[in-house]
């Protein structure tokens, strides 16, 4: 092979490191300003919407709420299988 090609090689290589790390760290900065502006759901939050439904929240409530959405979101999803007949 010629040394042209070589060279060629390298500056591949090279570019998509630098495209893939700075694509990573561009995706972090926006994934962390997306967060700051719209938190996860908190108690606060849960309190306040279950207030303008019309509901009275106790703390109990409002702990199996939050248990159910953590482990809503933590739950990896299950693949529907189709019903044998």
């Amino acid at each position: 092979m010629n040394l042209d090609t070589w060279i060629w090689i390298v500056i591949v290589i090279f570019a998509l490191l630098a495209g893939v790390a700075l694509g990573f760290f561009i995706a972090r900065r926006y994934m962390m300003k997306y967060l700051q502006d719209n938190p996860p759901i908190n108690e606060e939050m849960l309190r306040i919407m279950m207030m303008q439904m019309g509901q009275k929240p106790s703390q109990k409530k409002i702990n199996q709420m939050m248990t159910q959405m953590n482990k809503a979101s933590t739950k990896p999803e299950k693949k529907v299988k189709a019903a044998k007949k």
